[in-house]
């Protein structure tokens, strides 16, 4: 497997987008396009990519503005844009498909988000489905159209108050120290990503992970996920499209397995006719980094096998 690093220009018309490609030794028999997750980076799925790069699949991704090497300064972590942020953020994904598909432009192409980023791809999936041959949604999660809302107005107001760049002891809360009350007695801040202790304990020594995001990205974040739970916005999902949802059943984003089954439902109310749900029960978020790990690999090479590969 090869290992190479890309840049591009970001929509946000100032930054420098880092992106990473994985190749496989001889051919590539398809391509899958990560999205990463809030407050960490593309390169912590090298070991995800090495296993799909021994099977032929060309692995590519980038990290989202304000995440990773897509940063002016350090300041930065956490912050989107000043204006259209969760719309640059999903025109950013499709510009990696683009360039990635001048390069390959007739094997199958799958888009797996993880966390955010599978917020991220449902939304993609509304505008560029069509463009697909699948999708993951790994650590996904189903919040109600007033929570959304609601998130959006506690970051305007901080926001108004205090500057995009403000980062709100409230809405940290309303995320991660709310997620991590599950796990008590805590070891860390982050015991709900895994629990494997050295998964943790190497995101709590990353200083690019677990960095407290912005109330401009809080913003975003909100505004992404307002546009993913009404009918009305997912009935333009191509509805042939199959659609793996995998998630760990202690995991908190996804309320331990029951709002990964909302998602599931929802997608099949709008008319998805490809969709499999597949629930880890022991796993907390982060499925791919779990003891069990080869056992998700797997259940997701079979998937894509089965569903998006060709002969």
């Amino acid at each position: 497997m090869q290992e190479r690093n890309f840049y591009f220009q970001s929509q946000d018309g100032r930054t420098e987008s880092h992106g990473m490609r994985w190749i496989p030794e001889g051919e590539v028999r398809a391509v899958v396009q990560i999205c990463h997750g809030m407050s960490e980076y593309l390169a912590r799925y090298r070991n995800f990519a090495a296993f799909l790069a021994d099977r032929g699949v060309l692995v590519v991704g980038h990290d989202h503005l304000g995440h990773g090497g897509s940063i002016e300064e350090r300041k930065d972590y956490g912050f989107f844009a000043e204006k259209n942020g969760n719309q640059i953020l999903i025109h950013d994904i499709h510009r990696v498909y683009q360039y990635t598909r001048k390069d390959f432009p007739d094997i199958p192409y799958i888009l797996l988000g993880h966390s955010m980023g599978s917020f991220l791809v449902r939304q993609y999936l509304c505008h560029f489905g069509s463009e697909l041959d699948g999708a993951v949604l790994c650590g996904t999660g189903y919040y109600p159209y007033w929570l959304t809302r609601l998130g959006m107005m506690i970051a305007q107001g901080e926001s108004a108050l205090w500057g995009n760049h403000y980062r709100s002891r409230l809405l940290l809360w309303m995320s991660f120290g709310s997620y991590n009350a599950k796990f008590h007695p805590n070891r860390t801040n982050f015991d709900w990503i895994s629990r494997d202790p050295a998964v943790v304990d190497a995101f709590v020594r990353d200083p690019e992970c677990g960095f407290p995001f912005t109330v401009n990205g809080y913003y975003n974040l909100f505004r992404g996920m307002s546009k993913i739970v009404r009918p009305v916005d997912l009935a333009r999902m191509p509805g042939k499209l199959p659609v793996l949802m995998i998630a760990g059943g202690r995991d908190p984003v996804g309320d331990f397995g029951r709002g990964v089954r909302k998602v599931e439902n929802l997608f099949r109310q709008v008319g998805m006719e490809q969709v499999k749900c597949i629930l880890y029960p022991e796993d907390r978020h982060e499925i791919l980094n779990e003891p069990d790990r080869r056992e998700v690999y797997e259940d997701i090479w079979e998937w894509m096998q089965k569903n998006c590969l060709r002969g």
